[in-house]
């Protein structure tokens, strides 16, 4: 049963090349690093780990119009590791859903960009995210919704693997295979990092992919740094209302892109000065991300 009513369609997913792609991810790095300097502390690693997927997403998948941050047939995407939110904010600035300028008061006082998002706050942004492992549920939520308003909206959640050691995750998991919602497509950026130390020896969280199979979705696990493959996974995604959700895993390094960041445990929260923030810098400019 729907309750639709007409608006407006959302262009299709845009074909923007793999290599302004890789582009985009780096602008995303080094966004985090500069607005981490603004704040004296900042979650460089957890952005740096899914600046890939955050590029794919926003640049090429997402069915969104800054014009109109509240269409009711967008995309959604629910950031649910929002910690990460200080990579998102740069790309939804340079996609015209706020002025840049206004990133230079993050986490000051009265600003609306703090650690984590805040959507009543902040056009674009579709979850305001806080203690960790809800997003999935929100997800589902969304999917249920858009079902029954006739709108053929894609709902993409983003976790990161520590996360999956919360309960209500796989609360949701059980319930979007149940309720066949074929729209909802979950990407887990399996990083191997939580603020604890490796997920391994935190809460072990694998085999990710046999136990999203087992709750009833359909999974797929790539390189979350390759840019064509993630590509062609997006792609080949499914688009129906009544179906198995979608996982992605994606395999990624914590850090990436910056050599003393990488698979480091001492940099889930951290603060570049001096040379050291020039030196990062000079890195992610000269790197391959």
């Amino acid at each position: 049963m729907s309750i639709a009513t007409p608006v407006r369609e959302l262009p299709g997913r845009s074909k923007v090349p793999f290599e302004v792609l890789e582009e985009k991810a780096r602008f995303i790095r080094l966004e985090t690093v500069r607005l981490t300097r603004i704040a004296g502390a900042g979650h460089y690693s957890a952005v740096f780990s899914c600046a890939e997927l955050l590029a794919a997403l926003y640049y090429r998948e997402l069915r969104i119009d800054p014009r109109e941050p509240a269409h009711p047939a967008r995309d959604r995407f629910v950031l649910s590791k929002g910690h990460a939110a200080i990579g998102l904010y740069p790309v939804l600035a340079d996609l015209g859903f706020y002025e840049p300028e206004l990133l230079e008061s993050f986490t000051r006082m009265g600003s609306p960009f703090g650690d984590h998002p805040d959507m009543k706050k902040i056009p674009g942004i579709d979850f305001s995210s806080g203690s960790l492992g809800h997003g999935l549920s929100v997800g589902a939520g969304m999917a249920l919704a858009t079902r029954l308003a006739g709108h053929s909206a894609n709902v993409w959640v983003m976790t990161g693997d520590g996360e999956l050691g919360e309960g209500q995750i796989w609360e949701a998991a059980m319930a979007a295979a149940h309720h066949r919602l074929g729209r909802l497509r979950v990407i887990v950026d399996a990083n191997q990092l939580c603020i604890d130390g490796f997920t391994r020896d935190v809460m072990a969280v694998e085999p990710i992919d046999e136990r999203f199979r087992a709750f009833g979705w359909d999974v797929h696990r790539i390189d979350g740094h390759d840019l064509p493959a993630i590509l062609a996974t997006f792609d080949a995604l499914p688009s129906q209302d009544h179906g198995a959700p979608q996982c992605i895993i994606a395999d990624t390094v914590k850090g990436r892109g910056v050599a003393r960041m990488e698979l480091s445990p001492d940099w889930h929260v951290g603060n570049l000065v001096g040379q050291d923030y020039d030196d990062v810098v000079a890195e992610l400019e000269g790197g391959q991300g």
